[in-house]
């Protein structure tokens, strides 16, 4: 680990860990990519995933070592923020983001109290909020107890934390509305960086794609028994998660839906470049980078006319938006309603409407509010 104190009067960003190539993590190194002068810290890191190249190219400050453990990585994250982060002392500015990480705003206050203090936040913790009864019932028994504890203590340490920004940014108007309902703070919208210019129209392909992250609550196996019941239309679900084998076994012999597990970002532009249509239905979400990226590409999206997508999908220009909590029949509806006349006809559309949430916007905008 670098020496910390050498640093003053810059600035810092903190995200909860590296675990995972996600959109956060993809949003604080596209921003932390041109703040120059911005170290960063996380909990930690896992080198399978960010390689010691990677982490050295990030400037990247580590406060405790990498576990696997997914209740443990959250217990020595909420330690490591609180315990180990008195250097923030060093800090003018100090953006955090995440679940964890603003609890450190403790000691940035208490070491430093003229410094700027900022959240860019993609969604308060949704196991504590609005997707907590999801989170309970998913918990094995054993679990439960410490799911109530973690619960508490993160609710507590989080609302304190946020209470004491100067300011907070909120990636969705979506996001900025369950701000103000579970916790009565104001927060401005800057949407997520998205590198439109890594997405490309390749060709019109037979097969409709799915790349939201598979789990019991993204409505994945709503799309698959959607598509067992079309035979005669194709569906590649190009995602991993902890739902994929049982939607394999319950696909089975169905050679019209095909698992690609999770891709390399090379597989992944090529199958969104090619493909016919995308689909997009988890519940709520809190922004939805995927459809965005499917748009760069000249690629319609099928998605629910809730969360995110509401800022994103053009109803029947970009895309065709179902209900909320959509049924099988609806779903089904809307893929025959996308023939390749139609999604080829809403391609300008759609290449067009990415712009509007390209690198460059939100570069722009953060800066802004930097100064």
């Amino acid at each position: 680990m670098r020496d910390i104190r050498e640093k003053t009067n810059k600035g810092i960003f903190l995200y909860d860990f590296l675990v995972v190539k996600g959109g956060a993590e993809s949003l604080a190194i596209t921003l932390l990519d041109d703040l120059k002068n911005y170290d960063f810290c996380v909990a930690y890191s896992d080198p399978r995933i960010f390689s010691q190249s990677e982490r050295q190219q990030l400037n990247l400050i580590e406060l405790t070592a990498f576990t696997a453990m997914t209740g443990w990585q959250s217990i020595k994250a909420i330690l490591a923020f609180q315990y180990k982060t008195t250097f923030l002392a060093d800090y003018q500015t100090v953006i955090y983001s995440g679940i964890y990480a603003p609890i450190a705003i403790k000691n940035a206050i208490k070491n430093h109290p003229n410094a700027q203090n900022i959240l860019y936040c993609h969604t308060p913790p949704r196991f504590v909020y609005d997707l907590k009864d999801y989170y309970w019932q998913q918990a094995h028994w054993w679990q439960k107890p410490l799911l109530k504890v973690l619960s508490l203590y993160v609710k507590y340490h989080y609302e304190h934390a946020i209470k004491q920004m100067d300011v907070i940014i909120t990636n969705s108007t979506n996001v900025q509305a369950r701000m103000k309902h579970y916790l009565n703070q104001d927060a401005i919208v800057i949407h997520p960086p998205i590198a439109i210019e890594n997405f490309n129209w390749i060709e019109q392909g037979d097969y409709y794609l799915s790349v939201a992250r598979i789990e019991q609550y993204k409505r994945i196996e709503l799309i698959v028994r959607s598509f067992m019941e079309m035979p005669d239309k194709r569906l590649i679900v190009a995602s991993g998660g902890s739902d994929l084998e049982r939607l394999k076994k319950l696909s089975k012999g169905f050679s019209n839906i095909e698992y690609t597990g999770w891709c390399s970002e090379a597989q992944l532009h090529t199958l969104i470049g090619s493909c016919l249509a995308t689909i997009y239905i988890p519940p709520d979400e809190d922004f939805g980078m995927s459809p965005v990226e499917s748009m760069a590409a000249g690629k319609a999206v099928i998605g629910v006319a809730e969360g995110g997508l509401l800022e994103t999908i053009e109803h029947n220009k970009t895309g065709i938006l179902i209900a909320a909590d959509p049924t099988k029949e609806q779903l089904m509806q809307a893929v025959d309603n996308m023939t390749a006349t139609q999604a080829l006809a809403m391609r300008t559309a759609c290449e067009a409407r990415s712009y509007l949430f390209k690198t460059e916007v939100f570069i722009k905008k953060m800066k802004q509010l930097l100064k």
